[in-house]
C-alpha cells in the first residue's frame, strides 16, 4: 500500500507564486556583501602594519631601516593597485583601506619627522588638521549611507559595502606632493649633500596643496558615491557642509 504525505498548508498551490518577502530580503542582504579578503587589500593592511616600524625606526634615527620601509610602502601600493585592475579584484573596502593607508603612513611619518625637528611645526599642523577633518566625515558620511538597520557591528562591518571614495585630481596631486616631501626628509639626513633649501620650498608648497585639497573633498558633489542597493535610481547625497 501507497501512503501520501499530505501537502502542507504552506506550500504554495501555484508553482510560479512570487517568493516570499523574507526571502528576497535574504538574498539582496547576502548579494549586498563583497570579499575583502583579496590580496590587494592584504598589501593594503601590511603597509599598515608596517607604519609603527616606521615611526620607531624613524625615532631611533634609523634612516637606512625607515628608508628601506618607505620603498616598501611606496612597492605595495603600486602592486596591489595593478593586481586590483588586471585581476578584478576591486572593492568597496578597498577604496576606504587604500586612502586610510596611506593616511595613517602620512601620520606616522608628520609626526616622527616633526619630532625629529625634519619638518616645521606648522605644516605638520596643516597636513594633521586636514586628516582629522576628514576622517569626521568619513565617520558621517559611512553612517548616512550605511542601510538600515544602524547597529554598530552593521557600521564596522566593512564587507557590507555603503559608500566608496572618489579621489579628487588635487588629492592625488597633494598625496604625491606628501609624500615625495616625507620621502625627501626621511633620507636627507643620509644624504651626502644638503638639500635644507629646496626642502623648505616643498615643505610650503605641500602646505599649500593640503589646504586646496580638504577643500576639495568638503565642497565637491563628486568626492564619494553612494552604492547601497536603497541609493540606485536617484542622485548621490551631497557630502557635509564643514563645521562653521
Amino acid at each position: 500500500m501507497i501512503w501520501f504525505r499530505p501537502a502542507s498548508s504552506n506550500a504554495p498551490s501555484d508553482p510560479h507564486q512570487r517568493p516570499q518577502q523574507s526571502e528576497i530580503t535574504n538574498k539582496q542582504s547576502i548579494s549586498a556583501r563583497e570579499n575583502i579578503y583579496t590580496i590587494p587589500n592584504l598589501l593594503t593592511v601590511s603597509r599598515i602594519i608596517a607604519c609603527p616600524v616606521l615611526g620607531l625606526a624613524i625615532v631611533d634615527d634609523n634612516f637606512y631601516l625607515a628608508t628601506g620601509i618607505l620603498i616598501y610602502a611606496g612597492l605595495t601600493d603600486l602592486v596591489d593597485g595593478y593586481l586590483a585592475r588586471r585581476f578584478k579584484m576591486q572593492s568597496v573596502v578597498g577604496t576606504i583601506l587604500d586612502p586610510a593607508a596611506d593616511k595613517i603612513l602620512m601620520t606616522t611619518l608628520t609626526v616622527t619627522l616633526a619630532v625629529k625637528d625634519l619638518i616645521p611645526i606648522p605644516v605638520a599642523a596643516i597636513i594633521l588638521g586636514r586628516d582629522v577633518l576628514l576622517s569626521l566625515a568619513a565617520f558621517y558620511i559611512r553612517y548616512t549611507s550605511l542601510p538600515p538597520p544602524k547597529t554598530f557591528t552593521r557600521y564596522w562591518d566593512f564587507s557590507i559595502p555603503s559608500a566608496e571614495v572618489r579621489p579628487t585630481t588635487i588629492s592625488k596631486v597633494n598625496t604625491g606632493l606628501q609624500l615625495l616631501l616625507m620621502g625627501t626628509a626621511t633620507v636627507s639626513p643620509i644624504l651626502p649633500v644638503d638639500i635644507a633649501v629646496p626642502l623648505q620650498a616643498l615643505q610650503w608648497i605641500v602646505a599649500g596643496t593640503t589646504v586646496w585639497s580638504g577643500a576639495s573633498y568638503l565642497f565637491a558633489k563628486d568626492g564619494f558615491r553612494v552604492v547601497t542597493p536603497a541609493a540606485k535610481g536617484r542622485p548621490p547625497a551631497p557630502p557635509p557642509s564643514p563645521p562653521s
